[in-house]
């Protein structure tokens, strides 16, 4: 038997649309995504929606609508009202709803995984990662009665004392990337609505279920009923979030485009807009390099999820000798398993859509048109029993230099670029010559070349033999230079930070004034 939250987050499940359909002939309204509003979840009234295929397969999954004018207003108004009374709740009931929703969230964590499987096609055990990752932040959050200690300064004169305290802003808005439909939402709304707030929600069109399931295990955790909506759709729900006068802040992943136009448009109405964008993530190999540890984990960094990682390692820089190590690499490569996600073993997924995999080409074929060497060809790869999936094996090319397209723009595909470098020096002047500054690694056996790297390279996040160093929550996610807009951080205490403002109150109680009151003996309690 299922218990309770279970049948109900599959149930949620079902509204998206999430498992495979049938009789196609059917009106498309018949198997739409729904909006959450208000702790329901509600049809669209929507005339235009987005389809939603299994990148495996390419069957249709659903059809996401672009929330009408109305919902999302709706939306909006059931968020200003919900946070009248959710800003006056006390921290300790904000942390007991965390603690549920990390619970639940991990008794459901294979079947939100599922969700992602299906609708974003990365490997059902990266997909259970994709969760995690997204739990730890939920853990974070149960500590939110530390995190939004204040400062006090008492006396500071006499009879006087100064004290601060962290207040919520109000509506806040998530919008959010295909690449963690769980992760990222996650990174969002626990933080917003732990500090008080409320947050309307828009996942990517491409894979809503993982959001919606986990809208009903946080109203199943206590959440209260319009301090999570979720809205869906394209530019004109980008578009409402970042006019919406209730909006006070915007939280973003995902591309330059969409990144830099929210983070301006949000920005000129008022809003705090962090945005965190695209990345070119450079590994650096020296010499003294464990060979067999730094290889492998080069190919997991680069080919792991199809390359849809912002943090991913999508280009490596040899090091003196260490660029005869590029054939083994290419080796590795080849014995990589691409496949679709439910199938054990797979290693390389599908991407997101056949635009995604033909942009991908259009680069891989740039480079070789502008004098790179494809000493690992992914194109064209067969897929047994998937012929119609997004197909794009790993695929590596050498002799990679600065301005070649393929170097210059983020792939975010199964593609790994390499170059060379003489030295360690001519290694951190390349990759501070890139406009990203998400993250960097390097692989080395010493700790003066380990600790020179760290500190004269750019990047806001730096791996020691570790290829993708995403902070856990505890820290923040630091992404840097053209890789973010915004100077505060996600989750961690910049995510505090972002989701509270500052309140000071200087007081002054004469002590000429205190009366004397009667003894109380009773035990005295915090509620």
């Amino acid at each position: 038997l299922l218990s309770p939250t279970r049948s109900k987050m599959l149930q949620a499940a079902r509204m998206t649309g999430a498992t495979a359909l049938r009789g196609a002939a059917r009106p498309m309204s018949t198997y739409a995504t729904k909006n959450f509003i208000n702790g329901k979840f509600v049809d669209s009234d929507a005339t235009e929606f987005f389809p939603l295929h299994n990148p495996a397969t390419n069957e249709l999954l659903t059809n996401v609508p672009q929330s009408t004018q109305a919902e999302m207003q709706a939306a909006s108004d059931g968020a200003a009202e919900a946070f009248k009374s959710w800003k006056n709740s006390s921290v300790m009931a904000r942390q007991t709803v965390m603690f549920n929703l990390a619970r639940l969230l991990r008794e459901n964590q294979t079947e939100i995984a599922k969700s992602i499987t299906r609708e974003q096609g990365k490997t059902l055990p990266d997909a259970e990662g994709d969760v995690l990752r997204g739990i730890q932040v939920v853990e974070y959050a149960c500590g939110i009665p530390n995190l939004l200690l204040g400062e006090t300064s008492s006396p500071v004169a006499q009879d006087m004392e100064i004290q601060s305290y962290r207040m919520p802003l109000g509506v806040t808005a998530g919008i959010c990337p295909f690449n963690f439909p769980a992760m990222i939402p996650l990174w969002m709304f626990p933080m917003a609505a732990a500090c008080g707030n409320t947050m309307i929600l828009k996942p990517s069109e491409r894979d809503p279920g993982a959001a919606m399931m986990m809208a009903q295990l946080a109203q199943d955790a206590g959440l209260p009923d319009g301090v999570l909506n979720i809205i869906h759709g394209g530019h004109d729900a980008v578009n409402f979030l970042c006019d919406d006068p209730a909006v006070k802040a915007i939280s973003f992943v995902g591309g330059d485009a969409a990144g830099k136009h929210i983070y301006d448009r949000g920005g000129s109405n008022g809003k705090r807009v962090q945005s965190n964008m695209g990345a070119k993530n450079h590994g650096v190999v020296m010499p003294d390099a464990n060979k067999n540890a730094t290889l492998n984990q080069l190919v997991g960094a680069a080919f792991g999820a199809a390359g849809q990682r912002c943090m991913a390692l999508p280009h490596a820089v040899f090091v003196g000798e260490a660029k005869e190590w590029i054939p083994e690499l290419v080796d590795m490569a080849k014995g990589l398993q691409t496949n679709e996600g439910f199938v054990p073993g797979t290693d390389v997924c599908p991407m997101i859509s056949p635009a995604a995999v033909e942009r991908a080409h259009a680069l891989i074929q740039s480079g070789v048109d502008q004098g790179a060497e494809l000493v690992l060809d992914g194109r064209g790869i067969e897929v047994p029993g998937f012929p119609n999936g997004n197909w794009l094996g790993p695929t590596i090319l050498s002799k990679v230099t600065e301005g070649m397209d393929c170097y210059e723009t983020e792939i975010f595909g199964p593609v790994m670029t390499c170059s060379e470098a003489d030295s360690l020096d001519e290694a951190i002047d390349l990759i501070n010559r890139n406009k990203y500054g998400n993250g960097t690694a390097i692989f080395t056996t010493s700790g003066a070349v380990a600790r020179k790297f760290t500190f004269e390279t750019e990047a806001g996040q730096v791996g020691v033999n570790v290829p993708i160093p995403v902070p856990l929550p505890m820290f923040s996610f630091t992404g840097n230079k053209a890789s973010i807009l915004g100077d505060l951080n996600f989750y961690g205490k910049g995510g505090v930070q972002f989701y509270t403002q500052l309140k000071t109150v200087t007081s002054l109680w004469r002590g000429t004034d205190a009366t004397t009151l009667s003894a109380q003996t009773v035990m005295p309690t915090m509620k």
